[in-house]
């Protein structure tokens, strides 16, 4: 999974970015400070993770990753190239999701690009270069074609969606908006839009609002605006997530309970990145390793065997599968077992969040 970190220069992407990599990417006071995109690769946290190992008595444990991508401040004319902002759009082509970094606090230190701090315009600015972007792209699509469907009736479908596309962008409405047939949905995809990819807003907010970010009038109108489009909210003061960063386990839980802090906004970051991409983890243990494999939501048992390799696919007869919570019950695999609660899947079972799965194949 690749989230793509974007927002106005000097909002707090590269100080969130930070926090979540501990990369030490440049966070400086002024535009542009980020050029070419800054990638970290970030454990997803899963405390079954470790209590599967120590009952297997794994060597090693792997969990799940997430690549973010620090991608420089956009502008308004960014669609344009302003701000080097042709260079910043195609970065943001490369992601599955986007993590829009809004300023949600008040500092007269920290210079604001605009000359004020205004979450919903800011995000519409941003919002407004990415439909312009795909535009321009979805004009040149649609040109290109028409003149081939002229020869090619088949291609009329795909004319018919582009065309659905352009009034949509041409009313300032992101293309997550439409709602399309499966198949539109599919070839959709293909075009990479900009403006089609889930977002997460993080509502940067000052230390003091910590516990309380409910009462941040700001966050208030980010969570409204998010709203309508069906995009989630994660409110975080990226300063304090960065500071955690720098603490070992004990003096960041004492650091945590002293803010108030229930869990580290990497935690919540990543929860939402989850739901908003549909996914969930499935889980292997054994004396080598104990992993976490990320899938989407829905997919069946060959296709999570895929995960972990090509062949497992190809070659599947069953999965051996045990919930995690009846594996832990029952103590270890040998009791769960006995207790019957290990059940051998076929092809058609739809794999579920913590199922601990031993796959049989055959190549």
């Amino acid at each position: 999974m690749k989230l793509g970190i974007v927002g106005l220069p000097n909002v707090g992407k590269s100080t969130l970015f930070n926090a979540l990599t501990a990369a030490g990417a440049e966070a400086a006071n002024y535009p542009f400070a980020t050029i070419e995109p800054n990638v970290g690769v970030v454990s997803v946290p899963d405390e079954r993770l470790n209590v599967l190992a120590v009952m297997s008595n794994s060597k090693k444990i792997v969990p799940a990753h997430i690549e973010f991508y620090d991608i420089a401040g956009l502008v308004k004319g960014a669609s344009k190239g302003e701000g080097l902002g042709n260079q910043f759009l195609a970065n943001i082509r490369e992601v599955d999701a986007i993590v829009h970094v809004v300023r949600c606090f008040d500092d007269d230190n920290v210079i604001h690009v605009d000359g004020s701090v205004n979450p919903v315009r800011d995000i519409e600015n941003i919002n407004l270069e990415l439909i312009f972007s795909d535009l321009e792209q979805v004009e040149k699509r649609l040109s290109k074609t028409e003149k081939q469907a002229k020869g090619d009736k088949s291609l009329q479908s795909e004319v018919a969606l582009l065309k659905k596309l352009q009034t949509t962008l041409e009313s300032n409405e992101p293309a997550r908006r439409l709602e399309l047939s499966e198949e539109d949905a599919k070839l959709l995809k293909n075009y990479q839009l900009l403006s089609d990819k889930p977002v997460i807003y993080v509502a940067n907010i000052p230390e003091e609002q910590v516990a309380s970010q409910a009462d941040n009038d700001y966050v208030k109108s980010v969570r409204a605006f998010a709203e309508n489009f069906g995009d989630e909210v994660v409110a975080i003061s990226c300063d304090i997530e960065a500071q955690i960063q720098t603490l070992d386990a004990d003096e960041k839980e004492l650091f945590m309970a002293e803010l108030g802090m229930e869990r580290a906004g990497l935690d919540r970051l990543i929860q939402s990145s989850y739901k908003l991409l549909g996914l969930i983890s499935y889980l292997t243990t054994g004396e080598m390793e104990t992993r976490a494999w990320t899938i989407t939501e829905g997919t069946k048992a060959p296709g999570a065997a895929g995960k972990i390799h090509t062949d497992f696919e190809r070659g599947f007869i069953k999965a051996d599968i045990v919930a995690y919570k009846d594996l832990v019950d029952a103590g270890s695999v040998a009791a769960a077992r006995e207790k019957g609660l290990i059940r051998s899947e076929g092809k058609e079972y739809v794999m579920k969040d913590g199922d601990v799965v031993n796959f049989k194949f055959n190549v």
